[in-house]
This record gives C-alpha cells, sequence and structure tokens, in this order.
C-alpha cells in the first residue's frame, strides 16, 4: 500500500485544534535532560532503488537451499495471486470487524473461510482462526476441560507423539490451572500409539489428545484411539495437518463418533515459512461445544429487505459484554493469514488439495526408496506415513546438518532433544516442491556426508 504521510498544513491544523503552535511545544513536558537531540546512529536516507538491491544483497545472503525440513511447517507452493489478492489494501489494511455494516467483505472471507475449514475437517462449527497451531492446541485443552461435563478431572491425555513444540506451549497455558498433561508412549517399533496398549481402566480424564500425521509423519490408528476415549467419558482432541486432510480421514469420521475438537496449524494453506510466521491456528467443534469455543464465529444471515449479509455471532471474547467470563483472552484472529488461507483454498479446490497431498507423500515414497537403494537406510518406524519419516543415522544428526547446510541443503530435524532413546535420528520432510532431481542431491550429498 502507498505511504500518505501529513502535510504541513495537515500538521498546523491538528497542532491549533490541541492548542500549541508546534511539535516541540506539544512534548514540552519531556525534560530536556531525557531529549535526544540528534538520531546519530540513524544513516542517511536511500532511494528506492538503493533499498531494493540493499534488500536483496541481504537476501542472498541466506541463500536458496532445498528445504526437507518440516516438523510442522512446510514448504509448499503458493500460487501468485494468493499475495497478490491478499495485499490490496481492502484485505492488508482491514482491522477487526466489530462495525457488520463496513466490514461485510472481511466478514464474508471469514464466513468462507470457516465453511471450508468444517468442510476439510467434517466438523459443525468453526471459529475466525487462532494464534498459531500450538497455542491452538492449548485452547482445545482448555475448552475440553470446560465443554466435558461428565468429568470433573483435569487430566488430559497427551501422546509423545504430539508436536513437541506444541506440547510445551500447552503445557506452558494451562499447568497455572492445575490442568495435568500425562504422557502417552508410543510403540518404538511403528512410532504410533498401540491401542492395545492402552490400560483399560485409566482412570477420570478429560480428553485424549490424538495427532494426525503424528510429529513422525505416522498415521495413529484415530479409530481405535477415538473409539477407546469415548468409552472412557473423554473427549477428542484431534491435532491434524489440513493438507493431509485432502487424501486422509477427516476428524469428524474418526472411530463411531468422531472427533470432538479439532485444531492444527493453518501454515500448509498458503503461508510461506517466512522465518518462522506469522501463521494461524484453525479449531472446530461439534454443535453441542459451541458455546465452549474460544474467539469468535461469524455468521451468515439476512437484512429486513431479505438481501444477505454476515455478522459476528458468538463472541465469548474479553474485549465484549463477558469480561471476566470470556472463555478466552484471544485478542487477534491472524486475519491476513487467514485470508490467504480462504483464497488458496479456493483456487487449489478439493481436488487441487488431494493432489497436492498425493504428490507431497509420493515424493517421501520416492526418496525412502533411494535412501535405501543408495545409502541401505530404511526408516525407523514401520507404521505407513505422510510426507515426513524418520531415518537413523551413523553420525551424530546435528553434525550431519552442518554438512548438509554447507551444501545448501535444510536436511531436516534433529530428534535428539525431543526423542533421545531413538539416538542418531533424523526427521526428513518432503512435500510438492521436490523434483527427482532435489532428491538425487539430497541421498549423494547424505552420502558423501556420511562416509
Amino acid at each position: 500500500m502507498p505511504f500518505i504521510p501529513h502535510t504541513d498544513a495537515d500538521v498546523s491544523a491538528m497542532l491549533a485544534a490541541v492548542g500549541v503552535s508546534s511539535i516541540d511545544q506539544l512534548f514540552d513536558e519531556v525534560p530536556k535532560s531525557l531529549r535526544s537531540e540528534q538520531l546519530n546512529y540513524v544513516p542517511h536516507g536511500l532511494s528506492e532503488m538503493a533499498v531494493n538491491r540493499l534488500m536483496q544483497e541481504r537476501a542472498a545472503q541466506d541463500g536458496q537451499p532445498l528445504c526437507f525440513a518440516g516438523g510442522g511447517a512446510y514448504e509448499h507452493h503458493i500460487p501468485a495471486a494468493v499475495w497478490e489478492l491478499a495485499t490490496r489494501g481492502e484485505f492488508y489494511s482491514a482491522y477487526t470487524p466489530y462495525q457488520a455494516e463496513a466490514s461485510q467483505g472481511t466478514l464474508q472471507l471469514i464466513y468462507e473461510y470457516q465453511s471450508m475449514i468444517t468442510a476439510l475437517t467434517a466438523m459443525d462449527v468453526s471459529n475466525a482462526s487462532l494464534y498459531d497451531g500450538a497455542s491452538g492446541l492449548a485452547e482445545a485443552v482448555l475448552m475440553a476441560v470446560r465443554a466435558n461435563r461428565r468429568s470433573k478431572s483435569l487430566r488430559i491425555l497427551m501422546p509423545r507423539t504430539v508436536n513437541p513444540r506444541y506440547r510445551k506451549v500447552a503445557n506452558a497455558i494451562v499447568r497455572n490451572q492445575q490442568i495435568v498433561l500425562e504422557t502417552l508412549d508410543y510403540d518404538a517399533t511403528t512410532g504410533v500409539i498401540d491401542p492395545a496398549s492402552l490400560p483399560q481402566q485409566p482412570g477420570d480424564f478429560a480428553a485424549l489428545v490424538i495427532p494426525q500425521p503424528n510429529y513422525f509423519g505416522a498415521l495413529e490408528d484415530m479409530d481405535a484411539l477415538t473409539d477407546w476415549a469415548h468409552s472412557h467419558g473423554a473427549l477428542v482432541i484431534a491435532v491434524v495437518n489440513p493438507l493431509a486432510l485432502g487424501i486422509l480421514k477427516a476428524p469428524g469420521h474418526w472411530g463411531q463418533k468422531g472427533a470432538d475438537i479439532v485444531c492444527g496449524d493453518g501454515q500448509p494453506m498458503g503461508i510461506p515459512l517466512s522465518s518462522g510466521g506469522p501463521y494461524f491456528g484453525f479449531m472446530c467443534c461439534k454443535q453441542e461445544y459451541v458455546r465452549q469455543m474460544p474467539g469468535r464465529i461469524v455468521g451468515g444471515t439476512v437484512d429486513l429487505d431479505g438481501r444477505p449479509g454476515f455478522a459476528l455471532t458468538l463472541q465469548a471474547r474479553e474485549q465484549h459484554i463477558r469480561r471476566s467470563k470470556a472463555t478466552s483472552n484471544i485478542c487477534t484472529n491472524q486475519g491476513l493469514m487467514v485470508t490467504a488461507a480462504t483464497i488458496h483454498m479456493s483456487i487449489l479446490g478439493a481436488e487441487g488439495l488431494a493432489r497436492t497431498a498425493s504428490v507431497c507423500h509420493d515424493n517421501l515414497r520416492q526418496l525412502a526408496q533411494r535412501l535405501e537403494r543408495e545409502l541401505g537406510i530404511k526408516p525407523r518406524f514401520s507404521a505407513p506415513g505422510f510426507h515426513e519419516m524418520v531415518i537413523p543415522l551413523t553420525k551424530p544428526a546435528d553434525q550431519v546438518l552442518t554438512a548438509l547446510a554447507q551444501a545448501d541443503i535444510v536436511g531436516g530435524i534433529s530428534l535428539a532433544e525431543d526423542y533421545p532413546e531413538l539416538g542418531n535420528a533424523l526427521l526428513v520432510c518432503t512435500t510438492e516442491t521436490r523434483i527427482p532431481a532435489d532428491l538425487d542431491l539430497y541421498v549423494q550429498t547424505l552420502k558423501q556426508v556420511l562416509a
């Protein structure tokens, strides 16, 4: 958007309106000893061409490495139209749509986003988004404790196969409310939770968290886990990759009754990696729990003349009438990211999402075959997976990643800190952006590093 500064006449008019004659007089209550007379360390301004050249030079310092890292944030192709539209002034500068009469465009976009997310997850309702996937899981935990009227417990069963950063964020947010995240371990052979190993008398707990795919890229037995949780009076919180839902069973269809709450990170839907953010979180639930949903929901309606319109319907936020009784203190809906994601999903459609997910999975299958053929490396776990896998190494993972980085390859994520029992193990990811030449380069470079 163009920046339009105030003219001298504008400044004089504003100063006159508050009864002062100059900027210095406006700030005369600030002691002179605290004022900075000269900005000695701010360089002189550059021309637009010079600034553009400087930023290109700095960007080149980072290089353009091949990315084989995932772990919750992924390099996907984003159609050019997505951000060309999302950065239009109408979207880019739009604020929270408190006044429906002045915000119909923004409200309709959020309504369309909610409709797409509920269709993707096969759930009843969606809110207008959350901060990110990790805080979304924390909000889902809080919501489950509020919503499960049959349970008096503050226990949440949390698998170790949930993203470690999600678990840390969730614990940081809920622990001071005496909510306990009890760890469920995974099977060392398959990399997923074995439903047969779950206790038949686990005691009272409010919810079970099920990641799909899990942090290792492996696919959990969501039907058996969902039915097990419901049979013990607990709700099911699904943590999902929205792109994977293009080809995987939607959480609303898990088991006999489906998941109760669904959350995750929307980053795979048209949001660039961008040094870690901003991203956005999504959350859906069954209709019966809608009043425990944090944030807000946009609804469709008609006016007195029968014309369609949109308005904020449920707003259980601290700025509104609920005040201290609000279900959450969420203050943002990450609106710009949601705008991009909605455009992205509109462009791809159901078929495009399914094709993209299929190519991601096929690339992983090809990479696994080449690693086994060229290096004798097999995936660490036997369970089926989606576009990520754990591979064992003969050298420390950090050393291998450093060597790959010198070859301009982001080789994956070391699991040494979060899963020390796996030894020298690497979490490797492929998306639709990787071509056969990329896979060959990765395998051959890794071969040299390990040799």
